[in-house]
């Protein structure tokens, strides 16, 4: 579970981008992510998890590029027991700025609506598979720091849009524990 606002940003992201300036003159903290994928919003509340497998693990196999709904089986489970259908798709592809709306990595949909996503870096011995879930979404500060359109922010979702009940520290809880069973197969 995150405490403080940031805007994360991807590795191959310049550090001069437009939106991390705008996040920085909003008094919004930029930091540089160890996984692909563009910039993100992160909010108190907002549900994040990180799994690192060594590349030889056969949870990562030949086709980790498309490990995403294998690594996040536990995400879809946790939301399943909670009455939100969700799943693991391709992105929108509709703002190259924002990850959870750009046309890399994998997002989590409900319906038509990008409830998370995921972003993956692999090296020579690891790789790493994090993701994020917003709590809630603080629209009018995503359109300012990455200037997107009221139609783009409209295809975000979040667990409190979506019915998910509980705290942000009990629903961290369960989705760890989620995480775990399902990496481990149980």
């Amino acid at each position: 579970m995150l405490i403080d606002p940031a805007v994360s940003y991807g590795v191959g992201v310049h550090p001069e981008v437009a939106y991390l300036a705008r996040a920085t003159a909003a008094g919004v903290a930029t930091v540089r992510r160890s996984t692909g994928g563009t910039g993100l919003l992160h909010s108190p509340g907002d549900l994040a998890w990180s799994v690192v497998l060594p590349r030889s693990d056969p949870r990562v196999g030949h086709d980790y590029v498309r490990a995403y709904a294998r690594l996040g089986e536990g995400v879809v489970h946790f939301l399943s027991e909670r009455g939100a259908r969700a799943k693991w798709v391709a992105p929108p592809a509709i703002d190259p700025n924002y990850c959870l709306l750009s046309a890399r990595g994998s997002v989590l949909v409900h319906g038509e609506k990008v409830l998370g996503g995921a972003a993956q870096h692999l090296t020579g011995t690891a790789l790493l598979h994090s993701g994020i879930v917003p709590f809630e979404l603080d629209r009018p500060l995503l359109e300012k720091i990455f200037a997107l359109s009221p139609k783009a922010v409209s295809r975000l979702t979040s667990l409190r849009e979506v019915g998910v009940d509980g705290s942000p520290e009990e629903l961290a809880w369960k989705l760890a524990a989620n995480l775990a069973n399902a990496l481990s197969g149980k």
